[in-house]
């Protein structure tokens, strides 16, 4: 669940990196239009949120290339140009959508979700493993048909286990992915984490899906 934001205003990117980290999202930014380019070719984004007026490469020239490198990734125009032309010509160069500044982050997250549910990848499909159940678009968690309650870091490393169910994830890859940072071996935020998400997802439950294996990390599978 992973969004680039291109944008040079730092209090816009700012407030957008806070919302949609608060929804569960991991969040880059790049306020260069150069920067933009660049991680949109070689990350792995799920959504790109790009402005249009930046340093260095405009936003149209952004998506263009992006285009014809054969990157299809979805990318929402946030800009305040409003004229029906620019929002045609970001259309046609194929933007997926077009928001207007000033906006309100309920619309949104409203159009990010859109474009996500319209996307073919099952990874925003409901993910099942024995009677757990996560809907990432509706920010949901069931086991047993019981709703979990679940902070949105609680969200994102369930969801990436249930991604990943059957393989060991170290505890560098789980800090890197919901963390978004380098995993320092002196930091137990990972344990920590992985112990308050037993508590509502497995201790409740006969069936334990999370389990520890020693020295490496965590695995989540049905045994």
């Amino acid at each position: 669940m992973r969004i680039l934001i291109v944008e040079d205003e730092s209090k816009t990117a700012a407030y957008l990196r806070k919302g949609l980290s608060e929804h569960g999202f991991v969040v880059d930014i790049a306020a260069q239009g150069d920067d933009g380019l660049y991680l949109s070719l070689t990350g792995h984004y799920d959504l790109i949120i790009l402005d249009v007026m930046l340093p260095h490469m405009d936003g149209w020239a952004i998506l263009a290339e992006m285009r014809q490198c054969g990157t299809s990734t979805p990318v929402l125009f946030l800009t305040a140009r409003d004229a029906i032309q620019d929002r045609v010509k970001g259309l046609e160069l194929g933007a997926d959508d077009y928001l207007v500044k000033p906006f309100a982050f309920s619309e949104l997250l409203a159009r990010v979700r859109t474009i996500l549910r319209r996307g073919p990848l099952r990874h925003w499909e409901v993910l099942r493993v024995a009677d757990l159940e996560i809907d990432p678009l509706r920010f949901q968690a069931r086991r047993g048909g019981i709703r979990i309650e679940l902070t949105p870091k609680e969200f994102a490393l369930l969801s990436l286990l249930v991604r990943h169910m059957g393989e060991v994830l170290s505890r560098t890859l789980i800090a890197e992915q919901v963390w978004d940072m380098n995993f320092d071996s002196d930091t137990n935020v990972v344990d920590v984490a992985v112990r308050r998400l037993r508590r509502k997802v497995d201790d409740p439950f006969a069936t334990k899906l999370i389990h520890t294996i020693r020295g490496v990390g965590y695995v989540l599978e049905a045994r």
